[in-house]
């Protein structure tokens, strides 16, 4: 443990082992994954896949350990105990923070699939790390007002394919699709702006989730919803290196997916749509629910905007 030095010399040891544990596994992973495009055949890709996923954990667990030698942070994790990494999971979270991606990865490292995250077409651009994401598949979408997507509806359906290509990757091994359903980090303005009915939460998304269902519906034996708390505040990324984060809270659990929304369409079945809405607002509400008895039973500030009743929380208010 390397908690006793001085915040910032914590911040500059994490990120370069940060670095350094990235660039030696994404070299690795750049290597097999140039003979998947030499050898763009099924059967490679069910042989590759495992190995390029194996890579990932691998960075992932040397993330893990910079963590537990820079930090002294205090996780409490519950619930998740009867996870597989031999099943295909539907993994839900609220957003806010960086330190999001890091916790999920950290906590269901080795006891779920590999995490394969939605993400804004803009991180392709990231050095290195955009080369992996596209490497190992995740999918990237664009984020459209819907008055753009209303005077260019070919952008929709385009976002649509892409969803639907990448799902279909997946069902080649058990794989974990992770979506921060609410589209974007949180945060007061944000909240206000859309009128969100939560104190703590944006309104949900439903379309990435649906489309995910909708491919791999005979797939996924459960969705897995995870609830994060930060109870001092939310860090951002540097407070996160500097180990300045006292305690983090993730809670997991899991939910069945109904049966009868798999393979049902969402763009054109509107009573289907309305039915995935309500389901989804249903968990969001219960997880508003589950933040506040957390920060109430723990005596930390609670948020200023009012609660939502469970009926508030149903369509139309759930978004996507």
């Amino acid at each position: 443990m390397l908690s006793f030095l001085p915040a910032p010399v914590i911040g500059v040891l994490a990120f370069l082992l940060l670095v350094v544990n990235t660039l030696i596994w994404t070299a690795l992973l750049f290597v097999f994954t140039l003979i998947k495009l030499l050898l763009p055949f099924t059967a490679t890709r069910r042989y590759l896949d495992p190995i390029l996923t194996g890579i990932a954990t691998l960075w992932i667990t040397g993330n893990t350990g910079w963590m537990r030698l820079t930090q002294k942070t205090r996780w409490t994790v519950t619930g998740g105990e009867n996870l597989s990494r031999k099943h295909w999971y539907l993994v839900m979270a609220n957003h806010q923070s960086w330190v999001d991606i890091f916790v999920l990865q950290r906590v269901l490292n080795r006891k779920v699939p590999m995490l394969k995250f939605f993400l804004k077409k803009e991180l392709a651009k990231i050095p290195v790390m955009g080369q992996a994401w596209w490497a190992l598949d995740f999918p990237f979408m664009s984020r459209h007002s819907r008055a753009f997507l209303k005077e260019h509806p070919e952008q929709a359906d385009k976002d649509l394919r892409a969803t639907q290509k990448a799902c279909r990757r997946f069902s080649l091994i058990p794989t974990s699709v992770m979506n921060f359903v609410e589209g974007t980090r949180y945060s007061d303005s944000k909240a206000k702006r859309q009128g969100s009915p939560y104190r703590y939460l944006l309104k949900p998304k439903a379309g990435g989730l649906a489309f995910a269902v909708q491919v791999l519906g005979d797939k996924f034996s459960t969705a897995i919803n995870v609830t994060l708390i930060y109870p001092d505040s939310t860090p951002t990324f540097w407070s996160f290196l500097c180990g300045q984060v006292d305690e983090i809270v993730v809670q997991v659990k899991t939910t069945p997916i109904p049966a009868e929304f798999s393979g049902k369409d969402y763009s054109t079945d509107n009573a289907h749509r309305i039915n995935f809405q309500r389901w989804l607002s249903g968990i969001w509400a219960e997880k508003d629910h589950e933040i506040h008895r957390y920060r109430e039973s723990h005596q930390l500030p609670t948020h200023a905007f009012p609660a939502a009743s469970t009926n508030e929380a149903l369509p139309p208010k759930t978004e996507g």
